[in-house]
């Protein structure tokens, strides 16, 4: 299967420049003029855009890869699997949960919560606006997440998809059937090796366990869409961060 590339250079809904430098021919850039008054409706057309790209990739017979700035993006990937036909099973690594509500976020940070959005968990208003239904909790693995919130934890623990705190577990779990989609959050790796990161969590598989985790799943299923959260490119490390997790992507893309 062939991979495309689909570049959504944002932060939220923020420009983020150091993203859109990374773009190569034959990629496509979902890049829009964002409107709508609050952050909710402008985040919903950005991710309406990455969704009109993925449904189109996927009625080619191509494989959508996303590289965007951060994990909300989801949405719009899953917007698209949807409109294709697709019922993902989603493995979502990352070194956070981003399994949040409202009422568990300490912060209210919204980039901390679409994990919880896309299982029909608290904020619900882009998928409604895309016109979608959440993907079912049974679907979905969400393997490290080893910095949780302490009401994140508890609602992590009572939801019903998998979690896997030892990444290296995939090695020997067989995955329900079904077109696979994985989600590769950039600072799930160890930041001694990606330091480049917003919110980094100290630990974590390295680059090299990590690349064992992709070639076993490549190897074993075919991957239907990759969708990736970026280093943050404009701090210190960002050169080392942004290779080794391309290199670790063209695995999960090959």
């Amino acid at each position: 299967m062939t991979s495309t590339y689909i570049l959504t250079p944002y932060f939220l809904d923020q420009p983020l420049p150091g993203l859109a430098a990374l773009e190569e021919p034959g990629w496509i850039v979902n890049q829009a003029k964002l409107s709508g008054m609050t952050r909710l409706e402008r985040l919903a057309g950005l991710h309406q855009g990455l969704a009109l790209q993925v449904e189109g990739l996927l009625a080619e017979g191509q494989r959508p890869v996303s590289i965007a700035g951060d994990c909300c993006t989801a949405l719009g990937m899953l917007a698209g699997l949807t409109r294709a036909g697709l019922e993902p099973i989603l493995v979502w690594f990352d070194a956070h949960g981003d399994f949040n509500t409202w009422e568990t976020s300490p912060s209210g940070f919204l980039g901390g919560m679409p994990l919880a959005m896309l299982a029909g968990l608290g904020e619900q208003t882009i998928l409604e606006i895309l016109e979608i239904d959440p993907l079912p909790q049974e679907r979905i693995t969400l393997s490290d997440a080893r910095d949780l919130d302490p009401g994140e934890r508890e609602l992590v623990a009572s939801s019903h998809l998998t979690h896997l705190e030892d990444p290296l577990e995939l090695l020997e779990r067989d995955l329900p059937e079904g077109p696979l989609w994985v989600h590769f959050d950039t600072d799930v790796v160890d930041p001694a090796y990606v330091p480049a990161q917003n919110y980094p969590a100290p630990g974590g598989p390295s680059p090299e366990e990590m690349e064992r985790i992709f070639r076993h799943l490549v190897d074993t299923r075919e991957i239907a869409a990759v969708s990736l959260s970026s280093w943050a490119p404009d701090l210190p490390g960002a050169e080392v961060s942004r290779d080794i997790s391309l290199a670790l992507l063209r695995i999960l893309t090959s």
